[in-house]
């Protein structure tokens, strides 16, 4: 991709190129008189214009396309899945406009059939145009160190096959990272000269471009396409926070094999100097099915269980009086948290974070029982689920106060934060709860080693089946 001018002329270009391109298609005589075959579509007029009628369609379609798509023109990483859903956000901006300029019909409006049949046009070739733009083969690759070892930071400054801008690490990393051979912007060798351990000079060049807070900033304006990360313990929260901030941005992240089994790698060689994470383990076809999935599933289950919600509720007011629903923070992808809401099962005094069964916990009330005997108390989920903060399928979002301890029971417990937490999961069909995180983590990385969009329908199907057992054995 193309930086500063260069990518807003080609953006901008291309902006104006297509839409003008997508009217002159579809005033085609014979795309529309094949669109008015269609049941809905023969009702509208077929009536392209011509001369300057036509030239004033094309050139007001291009002006408000392209002025929809203001917020694509500023260089800056993104991941592909957020480019498509910004430019069919701004895609139909583009056409309310439109069909807002001919309802009023202030100067001049653009027929209806002409609108609809250029929204879905533009739906794929103008997401498609800044994909491309986005390519990395278009450009030289830019890249910065980020962490907090200096001994990391200097051997890979130095033996990395990156064009490395710079690193990041914390302000009382700075000076130890000096005297391993970093120069930065302070340093009093010459420009381009970096101070060697044992006095000398070694050329390296590599500038500190501020602390870790200054991460997503610099991914920004540096447009930045790979961070290697150099920290000295891995599974600190300043390690997946910026792993976090390369997810969010589409930026790639690498790792020296040491750390290769705290994060996931496609089979690393134990001869590279860095190793790829993979940050998004999905492929795009199967992130769009599995996200289309998660949609008409909380969907379908929030309005067809809608009864079945409102009887719960009244249960649960009606044994104690207490609230309705329990709220608890749990952790998401890479540490960062979102509230999780069930229909309340237990009375609301004295918490535990240690994980015990069901059968020795007397704080669950009798209508709580039912529901967990049941899995009615997850219904709330679905609204989670909705909102995007879980998946159907995913290893079982924990809570944040209980995270710890988990992980000084299970190593590399942290690799479940590369996956959406989910409501049911490999672990959760297999009867593996937090009790035995041994067997948890097993069955959780077994998945997000071999998720697919079609292992999440065998694992919701039998899911349905289990839960359906249940429901018949509480009601028999």
């Amino acid at each position: 991709m193309d930086t500063g001018w260069g990518y807003r002329v080609a953006s901008v270009g291309g902006v104006v190129a297509l839409a003008a391109l997508a009217v002159v298609l579809v005033n085609n005589g014979a795309v529309q008189a094949a669109a008015a075959t269609l049941p809905v579509l023969g009702r509208l007029p077929t009536d392209p214009p011509a001369g300057a009628e036509f030239l004033i369609e094309v050139a007001l379609t291009a002006a408000v396309v392209t002025g929809a798509f203001v917020p694509l023109y500023k260089p800056r990483p993104r991941r592909i899945l957020d480019i498509v859903a910004l430019a069919h956000k701004r895609t139909f901006v583009a056409v309310f406009a439109l069909a807002t300029i001919g309802y009023f019909d202030y100067s001049y409006k653009v027929p209806r059939l002409t609108l609809v049949l250029i929204t879905p046009l533009l739906l794929v070739v103008l997401p498609a145009w800044f994909i491309w733009l986005r390519r990395p083969e278009a450009r030289s690759e830019r890249a910065i160190i980020v962490g907090d070892d200096p001994t990391q930071i200097a051997e890979i400054a130095r033996s990395a096959e990156l064009p490395l801008r710079g690193y990041l690490c914390p302000t009382t990393v700075h000076a130890l990272t000096d005297d391993r051979g970093v120069a930065d912007d302070h340093d009093t060798a010459a420009p381009g000269v970096a101070r060697a351990a044992d006095g000398g000079h070694r050329s390296v060049g590599l500038h500190r471009l501020g602390g870790l807070s200054r991460l997503e900033d610099i991914l920004v304006t540096q447009d930045v396409d790979t961070v290697v990360l150099a920290f000295d313990e891995p599974d600190r929260a300043e390690f997946f926070g910026a792993l976090d901030a390369c997810y969010e941005h589409g930026v790639a992240a690498k790792v020296h094999p040491a750390h290769a089994d705290t994060v996931l790698t496609d089979a690393p060689d134990p001869n590279a100097s860095l190793v790829d994470v993979e940050i998004e383990p999905w492929d795009i076809q199967d992130y769009l099915f599995k996200r289309g999935f998660d949609i008409a599933f909380s969907v379908t289950g929030l309005f067809a269980l809608s009864p079945v919600i409102a009887v719960i509720a009244l249960a649960v007011k009606l044994e104690d009086r207490g609230p309705v629903l329990y709220r608890q923070e749990r952790t998401a992808v890479f540490g960062e948290t979102f509230p999780i809401f069930k229909f309340r099962s237990m009375t609301p005094e004295g918490e535990s974070t240690t994980p015990i069964e069901d059968d020795e916990n007397d704080r669950i009330t009798r209508v709580g029982r039912v529901l967990r005997q049941t899995h009615l108390d997850e219904i709330p989920q679905l609204w989670s689920i909705l909102r995007g903060d879980m998946s159907v399928v995913g290893p079982r979002a924990v809570w944040t106060e209980e995270e710890h301890l988990l992980e000084d029971e299970a190593e590399t417990w942290r690799k479940r934060w590369f996956v959406k937490p989910g409501l049911t999961g490999l672990a959760q069909i297999n009867d593996a709860s937090s009790v035995d995180p041994q067997a948890k983590l097993r069955y959780d990385l077994q998945y997000v080693r071999e998720q697919s969009f079609a292992y999440d329908l065998k694992i919701v199907a039998r899911q349905l089946w289990m839960v359906g057992v249940d429901v018949m054995a509480a009601l028999w």
